[in-house]
């Protein structure tokens, strides 16, 4: 499922998404400091996503979940954004302990990834932290315009805000991971063509929320036969 018409926030992750790909074409801005950026955007979605599921929770305070053996029960909230946090928190460790181990960011040849999380402001040159604070401030528009004024939050289950993140998470860990791979082979430049590409195309263009309302849609027709 395609988008048809392309928001302003649309566009304004367009050009996040473009901003470091021309610095490390035309700038000589280093690839692996790019890879890091978008390794911590990872953390960035996730953030934002239990912001929009606190503003759920303190609209709906409770939701549906479905357990094991598609039993149902009506839990508070929390629990919801509990799970999302341990659940959400492992994929992130796994992206952090791989791009940790390949790219050799780490001066001092330490890779583990908790070692790596705590220092990773230290290994960011300032043209990474500039695109990181775009990426987090692009984050908090499209949160502000396509979530809380556009009245979302109010027709959106916990459920399904839940696993909003994990459709482009599965593409944005796969090509991370990838090109982490082919920076440690001197491709980055080559590789941030490719990623930035099938990157805007993904978060961009593909419309996850309708595949997620279709998932909610099917699901229910389910229980009801």
């Amino acid at each position: 499922m395609l988008k048809r018409k392309l928001t302003a926030s649309d566009w304004f992750l367009v050009f996040a998404n473009l901003l470091p790909l021309y610095g490390v074409w035309f700038e000589g801005w280093d690839p692996k400091q790019m890879f890091l950026v978008y390794c911590l955007e990872t953390i960035i979605i996730g953030g934002y996503n239990i912001v929009n599921m606190i503003i759920i929770t303190l609209y709906r305070k409770k939701d549906v979940w479905e357990g094991a053996g598609g039993s149902k029960t009506m839990v508070r909230g929390w629990f919801f954004i509990l799970f999302f946090i341990v659940h959400y928190g492992f994929f992130v460790f796994i992206q952090t302990a791989i791009f940790a181990g390949v790219t050799g960011l780490s001066p001092d040849g330490n890779f583990g990834p908790f070692t790596f999380l705590s220092r990773i402001f230290s290994y960011l040159s300032i043209d990474a932290k500039t695109v990181l604070y775009i990426f987090i401030a692009m984050y908090g528009f499209r949160m502000l315009f396509d979530f809380i004024l556009s009245g979302r939050y109010r027709n959106t289950s916990l459920g399904m805000q839940m696993f909003q993140p994990y459709l482009r998470i599965f593409i944005q860990q796969f090509v991370v991971i990838l090109g982490s791979m082919f920076l440690a082979f001197g491709a980055g430049k080559i590789f941030m063509l490719i990623f930035v590409s099938i990157k805007i195309y993904a978060e961009v263009f593909i419309n996850f929320n309708a595949y997620l309302k279709k998932g909610e849609k099917m699901q229910k027709l389910k229980d009801m036969i």
